[in-house]
């Protein structure tokens, strides 16, 4: 999906940058207006979050709007939902981060979920930076409980991991 959108926008960085937070934010683009959802979002607040005018803004959305694929794309964007990563150790949840030596590996996700799984503890939330997106992609996955510090050995074994950490 970013590669089609970066490709009609690359040689205009500034519609890049606004592209890019709408997509980072799961914010939708309907009636040539900026959705969270239902929330309407100003478009100097867009502005202001890619450093860029609120001009350059309304004629992002002109551009994506008038383009057929990026229509369909941005039409039906949303959010993925809230983190519990940042409440996680007021409720009780534990955290694991992978980092993996490239994310395309396949099957990082799924070993995870079952070396957390043997121990018996339900994971409530599974987040994986896309790679296109952040320089240092990561899995988290939040557990009902805390994730035993054994395991880390475990997961260093999947294939691709790089690193753990274990909070």
């Amino acid at each position: 999906m970013w590669k089609k959108v970066s490709d009609q926008l690359k040689d205009y960085p500034e519609r890049l940058a606004v592209a890019r937070v709408l997509v980072e934010n799961g914010l939708s683009i309907r009636g040539s207006k900026i959705w969270c959802n239902e929330i309407l979002i100003p478009p100097f607040r867009i502005a202001k979050a890619a450093k860029v005018d609120r001009r350059t803004v309304i004629y992002t959305i002109k551009i994506i709007e008038d383009d057929d694929e990026l229509r369909e794309i941005f039409k039906s964007i949303r959010p993925a939902g809230s983190s519990l990563e940042e409440i996680a150790r007021h409720l009780n949840f534990g955290v694991v981060e992978i980092m993996p030596t490239d994310p395309k590996i396949p099957g990082i996700l799924a070993s995870s979920a079952s070396l957390i799984a043997e121990r018996n503890i339900s994971i409530r939330q599974a987040i994986v930076d896309d790679p296109e997106f952040s320089p240092e992609p990561k899995l988290t996955l939040i557990a009902e409980s805390k994730i035993p510090g054994d395991l880390i050995p475990k997961f260093l074994e999947i294939k691709g991991v790089a690193k753990v950490s274990i909070y």
